[in-house]
């Protein structure tokens, strides 16, 4: 009773493992977008210091922004208005100076909604 239900599970194993694939393998390569670079021994190091780059840039973007939005705030808070300019946080002392930006962008403070951005030049 043992020896026939083995066979056929083992039979079905077989049956399934040797279904045929229409398609030819395709490397990972094939079928990633073209616009994604593909990376090789030869190129990882450029990649991964093109890469720590970039997030360094979005990094100081973040901390740039937070500690100028947070001298603005502190600033309506005691003035009740927001400042004219981020000269007027510098003069008031809400901040030591003005942040300076990575290469290629620029602050840019609107003085109605008290926001101040990182943008392209």
């Amino acid at each position: 009773m043992k020896a026939p239900l083995t066979i056929s599970f083992a039979a079905g194993l077989l049956l399934v493992g040797c279904g045929e694939s229409s398609a030819p393998p395709t490397s990972a390569a094939n079928t990633t977008n073209a616009t994604v670079t593909e990376t090789s021994p030869l190129n990882a190091p450029a990649a991964y210091l093109g890469a720590l780059a970039k997030s360094q840039q979005s990094a100081v973007k973040t901390i740039d922004t937070t500690s100028v939005d947070k001298a603005i705030q502190l600033f309506s808070v005691e003035n009740g208005r927001n400042p004219k300019d981020l000269n007027e946080l510098v003069e008031q002392k809400f901040i030591p100076k003005i942040p300076e930006t990575p290469f290629g962008t620029k602050l840019v403070y609107d003085p109605n909604a008290g926001t101040v951005k990182v943008v392209a030049q």
